[in-house]
């Protein structure tokens, strides 16, 4: 069973158990909460949101705000008191660091890096590098998105 066929049947799989409460409403980003976007101007100045959406993870309300800044896009999960939760940040592949670029390279020969976002985890308002999220073209042309642990390990 191809990578993609898993994927896709996992999602199915865990689909049929995640709550109707775990659903995603899109809501405009005028309509976001005021501390949310207190949160957004103070970390990513000058943004400009492409997408939000307000979702319930672990009984706890989360806008995940995504945007571009300075021509990179962006992302923030958020509480709605402002607190910021995690971050993504556009970074350019060639600074993804070597073991993880060695581990993509070895388990999907051919393969292209389309995209890189580091992942930040926000604990006490300090940001701590967690993972990379890593957008590939296969060999034979199929995208992918990897989870790659910040010493190379494909998730």
């Amino acid at each position: 069973m191809n990578a993609v066929v898993r994927v896709v049947t996992i999602t199915a799989l865990f689909g049929m158990f995640v709550p109707a409460a775990a659903a995603q409403e899109k809501i405009e980003a005028d309509k976001l909460p005021q501390k949310v976007k207190d949160a957004l101007k103070a970390r990513f100045p000058g943004y400009m949101v492409t997408q939000a959406t307000k979702e319930l993870e672990n009984g706890e309300v989360i806008y995940d705000v995504e945007m571009t800044v300075g021509g990179k896009k962006n992302e923030m999960d958020c509480k709605e008191d402002g607190t910021i939760v995690d971050i993504q940040l556009e970074i350019d592949p060639k600074n993804l660091p070597a073991a993880a670029l060695n581990a993509i390279k070895a388990k999907y020969p051919g393969s292209t890096i389309k995209e890189v976002g580091e992942i930040l985890v926000v604990k006490d308002k300090k940001e701590t590098r967690d993972h990379y999220e890593v957008m590939i073209e296969t060999a034979d042309k199929k995208e992918m998105e990897l989870t790659v642990s910040l010493d190379g390990k494909i998730e």
